[in-house]
Parts: C-alpha cells; sequence; structure tokens
C-alpha cells in the first residue's frame, strides 16, 4: 500500500451508473471489499444528475481525450487504447488506461438485510448523495 497509515478514503462519483446514489451493490462493495477489508472509512460524495461535469478529473481530461480522438474512426479497443495513452494535459496530466475483458454479472440483487447491515451514515447536508461508510471489523492482519 502507498499509504499504509490511512484511515479514510474520500470518493467523489457520478449520480448514475453502476455508482450510482441508488446502487446498492455499489455501497455493499464498499463495505466489504473496502472498509472492512481495510479497515478504512469511506466517505463518498455524488455529483448531482448532471453536475458530473464539474468533476474536476472529468473537467480536466475527458475534454482532452476527446481533442486527441476527434475525427478519428475508433474501430478497434486497441486504437482506442492507443489514443487514450496518447493523451495529455498542458499541466502533464496523462491517461493510463488498459482493456478489462472479465465478464461481470448482471442482476446481482443485495437484499434488504444485507443493506441494513452496512455501516452506513447518510451526511445532514445532501444526504441522498453524501454518506460515509464505516468498517464493520478491524482487517485482519496480512
Amino acid at each position: 500500500l502507498l499509504y499504509p497509515n490511512a484511515t479514510m478514503l474520500f470518493l467523489e462519483a457520478d449520480c448514475g451508473g453502476s455508482n450510482g446514489v441508488r446502487c446498492r451493490r455499489w455501497k455493499h462493495l464498499l463495505q466489504t471489499k473496502i472498509a472492512d477489508r481495510f479497515g478504512l472509512t469511506v466517505t463518498v460524495a455524488h455529483y448531482p444528475t448532471g453536475c458530473s461535469k464539474w468533476n474536476p478529473i472529468e473537467h480536466r481530461l475527458f475534454s482532452e481525450v476527446s481533442k486527441t480522438c476527434a475525427g478519428c474512426p475508433l474501430r478497434s479497443y486497441d486504437l482506442f487504447l492507443h489514443y487514450l495513452g496518447d493523451t495529455t494535459t498542458k499541466t502533464g496530466l496523462r491517461v493510463a488506461a488498459r482493456l478489462v475483458t472479465t465478464a461481470y454479472a448482471k442482476g446481482i440483487k443485495v437484499s434488504d438485510t444485507a443493506m441494513a447491515a452496512l455501516y452506513l451514515q447518510q451526511h445532514a447536508i445532501c444526504p441522498q448523495w453524501n454518506y460515509t461508510i464505516s468498517p464493520r471489523t478491524l482487517p485482519s492482519p496480512t
């Protein structure tokens, strides 16, 4: 780990897709795969619907990706990865991308019981978009 003494993780996320504000699986996996596994408190701040354009990474990087790919037919994954790898900003931000070919299971449901077992605390401000998930147990020594 790069930060072995870290106790918290802060995530900024869009409101849609697999990490959406209503996605039960996203919250369940944050609990089990990050908070419980590593003993980290995970705070998530979702951008409201339609506001992800203010995400600092998207704002600084995605426009540069669009410029790099402008007018280029993206006929293969390798070609797209090539263009992504060529993308840089004036300040030196670079894209690192790789193709993930894993087939993920669809339609996995998280039960009401599993949701109730999450250590999830909604924030006072915009509770539908902002919450913290605390570890349920201390991480096991590695």
